[in-house]
């Protein structure tokens, strides 16, 4: 099985390699942030094919089904579940890389990710970073259920996503210095 993983993972990362240029920056711009290694990126983008087809962050929420539903009628108005009425591999991508927020803030293991990756993507990643933890313990010590935090902290992440995706395709489409 071991051998079986290495083989399709080599196989993913000849496949990026092979992908347009601007796949393969927002794949790697996705890789500075935390808990989102080259599998996680690559399924992201995969999912998302091009990020500048979503308006904003809310919108990408919403594509992924990650918003809470919401009952209203006149002046009442209650907020439920997640719809779960989106994607849901990349809902589920989202909310396995939002555990990695409840740790303190560190950026020793996503460090090497992100030696290639320009300084405006590393700057979102870190904002990322301690925006989310910063809302994890703000939720945990409120004694919040821990799969509702992560939930939302995946909801968040994702707009976190769509800014690097988007600042990664810009970055693609520039031209090339000579």
């Amino acid at each position: 099985m071991a051998e079986r993983v290495r083989r399709l993972e080599q196989a993913i990362t000849e496949a990026v390699k092979l992908a347009s240029p601007t796949i393969q920056e927002v794949v790697k711009g996705l890789q500075a942030l935390r808990g989102i290694a080259q599998i996680s990126a690559v399924t992201i983008a995969a999912e998302l094919g091009n990020i500048t087809r979503f308006e904003g962050a809310r919108q990408l929420m919403g594509y992924s089904g990650a918003v809470p539903s919401e009952d209203s009628s006149g002046k009442r108005t209650k907020h439920g579940s997640i719809t779960k009425t989106g994607n849901a591999h990349l809902r589920r991508i989202a909310g396995e890389a939002a555990w990695s927020y409840r740790l303190r803030l560190s950026v020793g293991p996503v460090r090497k990710r992100q030696e290639d990756v320009p300084e405006e993507i590393k700057e979102i990643a870190w904002k990322a970073q301690h925006r989310l933890h910063t809302r994890y313990m703000r939720l945990a010590a409120a004694g919040k259920n821990q799969r509702k935090i992560v939930t939302a902290l995946g909801r968040e992440l994702l707009g976190f996503v769509w800014a690097i995706g988007i600042k990664a395709e810009a970055l693609a489409k520039q031209p090339v210095a000579v």
